[in-house]
């Protein structure tokens, strides 16, 4: 029997499986409920074009790093192995430990979404069973089912083989990208996106470059998805070299998908409000589709249908976010066990599916907890992850330049730099409470934070008395 050191994963994946991998995890359910809630009012319309367009280019020189590092090393385990190479054990540790959480605590986000877009459009059909309150949010029964189901349901998906989840992955994709350009497509048709309807361009009170920085910002999270791709490196069945355009693809065309849902939503708006700006302050209050402004637009264009395309999206979307990061944080548990890092019960592939099995299966046990804590609550540790993806891009980026300096490679040396800083700006606005740009983390967020680092010492002096050390 081979140990998880020889065990190899399946190489099935096309370059457009891996596309819809990257682009279904960037583009989650949240992309739907974010304009009402934290783009238009960090950024405004026009705060949120720019930043947007300016994290895509940032992003897309990250990549140039991830690329690099995926034709050096194409095997599963992503920033954990590209850490690890260039830096030691314990920086490889440090990095996987914050972003492995960015990964895992998305799966159940994207799964609880399911429960909120059931709420807001259908009503109280999943609201039957045991009811109570977690910070503010109202948990029931049925919606915690709705969510378990589909975190089982994917769970298992995921075991049956990479081939069967990359064909999924793409059908969902491409429904989320069909279903948002029919909308997009009609509003301009309509000729709904008069300059005038976008005003302010701001949120008031809030300066032009403070609204982009807050963008900025949350922009680790925003984009987190395209940086799966290294994780899924051992099952192409293609060239690494082709990654980079796959990932340049994924990133452009998933804040071009951001862009168009938070024009909609602020310029199509309730007739008994003057401007965005007072109706997503409403809609806080509001019950209903008019609690969220992206939908409600899609009802005021198209009526039924228009409704029908964004829930048809907004379910694509979670659903992809679920199977894809799924993936993404079942290898790089499969990467750390097969470098000894954590126990080997991680590493072991299916007999049949040739999958990382107990791997699926221990993300899907965290995650099932997490719909009992409601929507809130679990905002506060995705909130905090933020920290998880920023950390890898800096150490991604570090080991890129590391790695041409050695080979003479000036580009990637460039990149390297212009990545590591650009990581570090990421983690000093999320985590300094600089009042003027207003976009650190939360209190709750904070303490969320200190709790997963006490863990995680706690759990490297586990595995170090583990591996002997």
């Amino acid at each position: 029997m081979k140990t998880a050191n020889e065990e190899q994963l399946q190489q099935k994946l096309s370059p457009m499986n891996v596309w819809a991998l990257a682009f279904g995890c960037i583009i989650g359910a949240s992309a739907f409920v974010l304009p009402g809630t934290t783009f238009l009012f960090k950024g405004g319309v026009l705060g949120m074009i720019i930043g947007i367009a300016i994290a895509a280019l940032i992003m897309i020189v990250i990549a140039f790093n991830y690329n690099y590092m995926i034709n050096e090393y194409p095997i599963a385990g992503g920033e954990f192995t590209y850490t690890q190479k260039a830096f030691g054990p314990n920086s490889a540790y440090w990095c996987s430990w914050f972003l492995g959480l960015s990964y895992v605590c998305i799966v159940p986000i994207n799964a609880t979404a399911l429960a909120v877009i059931g709420r807001n459009l259908l009503g109280s059909v999943f609201q039957f069973g045991f009811h109570y309150v977690v910070a503010g949010y109202d948990v029931y029964l049925g919606e915690v089912l709705l969510a378990i189901i589909a975190l089982l349901l994917f769970a298992y998906l995921s075991v049956r083989g990479v081939k069967f989840a990359g064909v999924f992955q793409t059908f969902l994709a491409f429904s989320l990208v069909g279903s948002v350009l029919i909308v997009a497509s009609v509003a301009l048709l309509k000729g709904s996106f008069n300059i005038h309807h976008l005003q302010p361009v701001f949120y008031p009170g809030v300066s032009g470059v403070s609204s982009i920085l807050a963008i900025l910002a949350i922009s680790s999270y925003a984009f987190v998805g395209f940086d799966t791709i290294p994780q899924a490196a051992e099952e192409f069945k293609f060239s690494p070299s082709k990654s980079k355009k796959i990932m340049v693809l994924s990133i452009l065309l998933g804040g071009f998908i951001y862009v168009i849902l938070n024009t909609i939503t602020a310029a199509i708006i309730p007739s008994n409000y003057h401007d965005w700006v007072e109706y997503i302050n409403a809609s806080k209050k509001l019950s209903g589709l008019e609690s969220l402004p992206t939908f409600h637009a899609a009802y005021q264009l198209m009526g039924g249908f228009g409704l029908l395309c964004f829930g048809v999206s907004a379910v694509a979307a979670a659903l992809s976010g679920i199977i894809g990061f799924y993936m993404a944080s079942s290898r790089l548990l499969f990467s750390m066990s097969r470098e000894k890092v954590i126990p080997s019960w991680f590493g072991d592939l299916h007999s049949k599916y040739k999958t990382p099995h107990n791997a699926i299966l221990f993300v899907m046990l965290f995650s099932l907890i997490a719909p009992f804590f409601g929507r809130i609550a679990l905002s506060w540790i995705v909130d905090m992850s933020s920290v998880g993806a920023a950390i890898g891009y800096g150490f991604t980026s570090a080991a890129a330049f590391l790695y041409a300096r050695r080979r003479g490679h000036t580009f990637i040396m460039a990149t390297g730099i212009i990545g590591a800083i650009m990581a570090l700006i990421f983690l000093v606005l999320l985590l300094v409470p600089i009042k003027l740009f207003n976009c650190s983390l939360g209190v709750e967020s904070y303490s969320c934070l200190i709790v997963w680092i006490i863990l995680g010492i706690a759990f490297y002096c586990k595995t170090q008395k583990y591996s002997g050390k």
